[in-house]
């Protein structure tokens, strides 16, 4: 980020990790404070290699860093990480869709995410997922513009049926409003995704290749997660709790930094420029972002729901697929 843009930042979170001056000693600075975590964060270097650069003892990092990542939830979500309050936001969420991607009346792309970290003591099975390793997972919604709409963070499952997928209901358009997901996800009347199987007919494969090019957003939204925030590339050594108040932190630092270079030139863009993320060709063929370059460790969530699913599901989605295929809904 620029300097100006960490200023803005740090004037943000200052008043939640200020401390006074006493008479025993001076507190380490906001400053200060927010340059440990930030550094944490970006480069994924240990904490005792962070207290020798900075001369600061390893709990006192270990709290910095804590509390720090803490505050920038609390500065940043309010604005950057607002979910929309009324259907004509939500509406808004849709026509940006439609206007860069093609794809009416999508209100977010859904995917899930594991963050890794080490074993916790007495209860690692809890965290154990079924690539062997130790996580927990992020479940993310987001934009057009690849910031990130609606997160859950931790145990998913037990909040995502009745959470997520049921924000908008009582439309009364033949075609509703729907997330997008891939075929992890269940199908439903607010769910939609692809077509399974590899020979598909014409029509099925258009309306897979639409879903899938607007769904890209969330895929590009992680890989510059993971990309920019080092402290993804490996497990993240830390406990459970804290593994969440890390990726909070990242997630709204994501959003603040992509909206505040949004109106910016090409030039003076540092956290996504362009090329960054994926882009087409004249021909429709993906050229891949350079957030493709870098490790990621963030392991894809397998089945968030069942296979079956409601005749009136597959009602929506075959609706889709001949919108796609006719006029007006076709593209070149």
């Amino acid at each position: 980020m620029s300097s100006s843009r960490f200023d803005n930042l740090l004037r943000r979170v200052k008043p939640f990790i200020v401390r006074k001056t006493t008479q025993l000693r001076e507190p380490v600075s906001a400053e200060e404070r927010l340059s440990v975590t930030l550094r944490y964060l970006v480069t994924g270097d240990s904490m005792q290699t962070i207290s020798f650069s900075y001369r600061l003892g390893h709990s006192t990092v270990s709290y910095i860093i804590e509390e720090t990542c803490q505050a920038l939830w609390r500065a940043l979500s309010v604005e950057f990480l607002q979910p929309p309050k009324s259907s004509d936001e939500w509406k808004k969420i849709s026509e940006g869709f439609a206007d860069i991607w093609n794809f009416p009346h999508c209100i977010g792309a859904m995917d899930g995410k594991h963050i890794l970290m080490q074993a916790p003591p007495n209860v690692a099975s809890q965290y154990f997922n079924y690539k062997g390793t130790h996580s927990i997972v992020l479940m993310a919604v987001c934009y057009y513009n690849y910031c990130f709409l609606l997160l859950d963070i931790g145990d998913y499952g037990k909040k995502i049926d009745g959470g997520i997928f049921n924000v908008i209901s009582g439309q009364s358009a033949k075609l509703p409003y729907f997330f997008i997901g891939d075929s992890a996800f269940p199908l439903m009347n607010s769910m939609l995704k692809p077509y399974p199987g590899t020979y598909l007919p014409e029509n099925k494969h258009i309306s897979n290749y639409r879903l899938l090019r607007a769904r890209r957003v969330i895929e590009n939204a992680f890989g510059i997660l993971a990309s920019k925030f080092c402290i993804f590339r490996r497990p993240v050594v830390a406990k459970a709790h804290k593994v969440t108040l890390i990726t909070q932190a990242a997630c709204a630092l994501q959003n603040f930094l992509t909206i505040s270079e949004m109106h910016c030139p090409t030039s003076g863009r540092f956290y996504c420029p362009v090329g960054y993320i994926d882009r087409e060709d004249p021909q429709g063929n993906v050229i891949p972002g350079d957030w493709m370059g870098h490790c990621n460790t963030l392991q894809s969530v397998r089945h968030v729901g069942s296979n079956l699913y409601s005749k009136s599901a597959a009602e929506v989605r075959d609706s889709f697929m001949n919108y796609f295929n006719l006029r007006p809904g076709s593209v070149p």
